[in-house]
């Protein structure tokens, strides 16, 4: 068992957009996590942070834009995110925040 602060290193926050609005009405919320972070990871970290429970975790790696800042190029981070869905009458309500 791991403890709450690596739990949150695991989980940095809920990704709020209308794609994954979309997906909370089908019982799935969206979190960024870390890029190193596993599924049973994440599912134990959503599972003990928020008491609920996880039916499955589904993930992707989003490349980061090449971007121009005062005419040099510079690169955004790539993020990773978990679509995690709940099991039947669980939910978490991300507008009120960690």
């Amino acid at each position: 068992m791991s403890t709450k602060a690596e739990q949150y290193d695991v989980v940095r926050r809920p990704i709020i957009t209308e794609k994954a609005t979309m997906a909370s009405e089908n019982g799935a919320v969206v979190f960024e996590v870390a890029i190193e972070a596993n599924k049973p990871q994440i599912k134990e970290a959503v599972e003990s942070l928020f008491n609920v429970k996880v039916k499955a975790v589904n993930t992707l790696i989003t490349k980061g834009k090449t971007k121009r800042f005062k005419g040099q190029l510079g690169k955004r981070k790539d993020v990773k995110k978990a679509y995690v869905t709940l099991e039947e009458g669980n939910t978490i309500d991300v507008t009120t925040g960690l």
